[in-house]
């Protein structure tokens, strides 16, 4: 995972409790720079509430008169807004700002504005930014609240690092080519067995279905084992009823009709 200097601002914010979600949202992320630009209320029992054991992140929070003393050594910033604003900003997509950011803090810091919860960020404050983040919305209700707004970059920064959801592998190794053939030959066996037959005009299309839906279930050798002993235990069933019935016509639909 690559360490991102970057730094969270938050211009005006008015809610202590806001302060401390967006503390938690940033901990959750493996971010830990907040600057507060003259937040109304601050420190305050509400935000260290709201933080949830990220009080190390309010702790460390670095409380600014200015928007330029929160950049103060940044090179990269970047700035959120739901509104539409001035041709000559850049806008760009929320995950390929938070690429961008990452790339840019490996050689000096990298900030994100955020603007205060009712009125956002005024042009003035948008002044040092490089590029608009614009977070894709409905577009009957673009509103997001500060924390939210700050956990959805945070999130994206985090995945711009590098980071995979790991997918722990399974007790048993996936099945291989010539298991899952003779698998689908034992199928196709039992299925011609009971006659259950594709009823489709073309008449070719069953076992080729089948064959998809199981490959993307990506079956492990134990679980081709439990389908072929199922198999089996059909066969012997029938055998030892003594004979091969055809279905009644009422269990046609029950017969993999294609196109129904």
């Amino acid at each position: 995972m690559i360490s991102a200097d970057i730094r969270i601002v938050l211009v005006e914010p008015s809610h202590p409790g806001n302060i401390g979600a967006v503390a938690r949202a940033m901990k959750n992320m493996a971010l830990d720079q907040l600057v507060l630009v003259k937040p109304k209320q601050f420190p305050h029992p509400e935000a260290t509430a709201r933080a949830s054991g990220a009080d190390d992140v309010l702790a460390s929070a670095r409380i600014a008169d200015s928007v330029q003393e929160a950049l103060a050594g940044c090179g990269f910033v970047a700035a959120t807004t739901s509104r539409d604003r001035d041709q000559y900003f850049r806008v760009a997509d929320v995950r390929d700002a938070a690429e961008r950011l990452v790339v840019e803090s490996q050689r000096s810091p990298a900030a994100v504005l955020f603007g205060a919860e009712r009125t956002g960020l005024t042009n003035e404050d948008l002044e040092p930014a490089h590029v608009l983040i614009r977070i894709p919305a409905n577009e009957a209700y673009l509103s997001l609240n500060l924390a939210m707004a700050v956990q959805l970059v945070s999130y994206e920064i985090f995945r711009a690092q590098g980071v995979k959801v790991d997918t722990a592998p399974g007790a048993a190794p996936m099945a291989a080519p010539e298991d899952m053939e003779r698998m689908y030959v034992h199928l196709a066996q039992v299925l011609e067995e009971i006659d259950f037959r594709d009823r489709t005009q073309s008449g070719t299309n069953l076992m080729a279905r089948i064959r998809r839906f199981l490959q993307r279930a990506e079956l492990d050798k134990n679980e081709v084992n439990i389908v072929r002993g199922i198999l089996t235990a059909v066969q012997n069933r029938r055998r030892h009823a003594g004979g091969t019935p055809r279905l009644a016509e009422n269990d046609a639909a029950m017969q993999g009709k294609e196109g129904e």
